[in-house]
């Protein structure tokens, strides 16, 4: 949680952090203001002070919302700096910087740097700045970040937040689902109005209307795919592709608060008006391991445990998974779950770059979401919910919803 931050810095030997960019789609910028509306900052936060936000001097009330101190960067004078360059606007750039740094006590230590801006700039400006303050060592880090250890653990208010979120989202599932059965049959294609095929295009376009219709957006997409693509975990779909009865239909839908804030994620198995058998029985092999999973899930133990175990189970049904053999493209092909927050993936981690600091605690917000794949029988299967260990200890999902096979028409 935010409040561990100054023990998280203390711990990876932060003295400073600075984080730059937009707030929108900028997950350490966006948990550090709470989301405003702002183009473009700078962040400084120096250990066991609070974090101050330098900002334009066209958003300074929407900086002023997010409750942290402020600083307005037309205070800085950037055209004098750049005249005292020559004209050279990224060492006014970095001049500014240092005068930023320096009024926050910041000159020596370590400082680890955060945020989403272009990585040439990133390069220009921080470079220039590393050799203009060498006192000071600007760090950054890879994947597992100081400031995503906060984010592991959430807050009431973030509790709030993801589960409006997934409230939308189960009602935006529910509409696809009656969108679909409604539709008349030829053959075995659903078809429109006009007689055409239904196709995956038309069903995704009515996803993102129907999730911006409620104040959520998509900004890394859908997976809405059938037959073979179902069996290939991250295919998004073919669009083009018309919808069939009988074909396994893998829907996994992860959207955000508009913004780009809090996500959800989540994904159910369908098959319209029924399923084969085999696909049935796939389907029961997953439904059986998603049960087995969330009735062992309690607080204060590691997450890689939970994964070695999602691979016993289904190896004891008989297929293959990549405990057996890693390079496996059939049967279960990845990990049980993943975090989420302001990130779709994050701390804790299941898979194999989980370590022994990835443990499900009160706070924690995970996936679980086992799956099994056979892309040249047209069979994939993926049962996913988002679960929230609570302050008690006790798993909970979210937000819940059938994890019905079958859809019948209409």
């Amino acid at each position: 949680m935010k409040s561990d931050l100054d023990a998280l810095m203390q711990a990876n030997h932060l003295d400073a952090i600075l984080i730059t960019g937009a707030v929108q789609h900028n997950p350490a910028m966006y948990y550090l203001t709470g989301g405003a509306h702002i183009t473009s900052a700078d962040l400084i936060k120096k250990r066991g002070m609070s974090p101050v936000l330098f900002h334009n001097p066209m958003e300074r009330d929407e900086a002023a919302k997010t409750g942290l101190i402020t600083k307005n960067l037309g205070d800085y004078q950037l055209g004098e700096l750049v005249k005292q360059c020559n004209g050279d606007y990224l060492q006014g750039v970095i001049l500014r910087y240092q005068k930023m740094l320096t009024e926050q006590g910041v000159t020596t230590g370590r400082l680890g740097l955060y945020g989403k801006i272009d990585a040439g700039m990133a390069y220009a400006m921080f470079t220039g700045l590393q050799r203009l303050m060498p006192e000071l060592t600007i760090v950054g880090e890879y994947n597992d970040s100081m400031v995503m250890q906060a984010m592991a653990t959430k807050s009431a208010d973030e509790i709030v937040r993801i589960r409006r979120v997934g409230q939308i989202t189960v009602a935006v599932v529910d509409q696809v689902a009656n969108f679909l059965t409604s539709h008349p049959v030829r053959g075995d294609a659903l078809v429109k109005i006009d007689g055409n095929p239904l196709t995956i295009a038309d069903v995704k376009s009515r996803i993102n209307l129907w999730l911006a219709e409620r104040g959520a957006e998509n900004p890394e997409g859908v997976i809405f795919s059938i037959g073979r693509d179902a069996g290939i975990p991250h295919s998004a779909g073919n669009e083009a592709d018309p919808i069939l009865l009988g074909q396994t239909i893998v829907f996994d839908i992860f959207p955000c608060e508009a913004g780009g804030g809090y996500f959800y994620d989540f994904t159910r198995t369908w098959c319209l008006g029924y399923a084969p058998a085999e696909t049935w029985g796939i389907y029961e092999d997953v439904l059986a391991v998603y049960r087995q999973m969330m009735s062992e899930l309690k607080s204060d133990t590691a997450c890689h445990d939970y994964q070695k175990r999602t691979c016993e189970l289904f190896e004891a049904r008989g297929h293959a998974t990549i405990q057996s053999n890693e390079q496996t493209q059939v049967g279960y092909v990845h990990s049980l779950g993943h975090g989420l927050g302001l990130h779709i993936h994050e701390r804790p981690w299941f898979g194999k770059n989980a370590t022994d600091l990835d443990r499900l605690v009160p706070g924690s917000v995970v996936t679980i979401e086992p799956g099994l794949y056979y892309p040249e029988k047209g069979i994939g299967v993926r049962l996913e919910d988002t679960v929230w260990i609570r302050p008690d200890g006790q798993p909970e999902i979210l937000v819940e919803y059938p994890l019905d096979l079958v859809l019948q028409m209409k």
